[in-house]
């Protein structure tokens, strides 16, 4: 699974069944029940790991909403007992809006690029 995590949306990408390439699933709000939302999809898609965008600032320290994937890392691990990745996500919103135009699915298609990226270094 691919996550593109923002302040208001989160965006989720999977793979096909070989693991091999990347597709946008879905954009849900980040609120209270965006955790119970991915566990569950974690359960039905049988999920064996997780890679959400590493996020950066230009100069390459943490921006605001690193301090959130953090602790979404840490639930993860604790409550779902799968390894997650951290994948460098600068402008993949721009380049999926970019390549796909912008829309209710942007997010998701960042998170495919994201989980696109981890997948080409492991093939390599």
């Amino acid at each position: 699974m691919g996550i593109d995590f923002g302040s208001k949306k989160i965006g989720i990408a999977l793979t096909d069944e070989s693991g091999i390439m990347a597709f946008p699933h879905s954009v849900i709000p980040n609120d209270a029940e965006f955790f119970k939302t991915i566990e569950t999809l974690v359960q039905e898609r049988e999920v064996k790991e997780i890679v959400i965008g590493h996020s950066l600032d230009l100069a390459g320290n943490p921006n605001l909403i690193h301090a959130a994937v953090e602790e979404f890392i840490a639930d993860v691990t604790l409550s779902l007992g799968i390894p997650v990745h951290l994948e460098p996500e600068q402008y993949t919103t721009q380049e999926a809006a970019r390549t796909t135009g912008k829309n209710t699915q942007t997010d998701a298609a960042a998170a495919a690029i994201i989980l696109e990226s981890y997948l080409t270094k492991l093939k390599n």
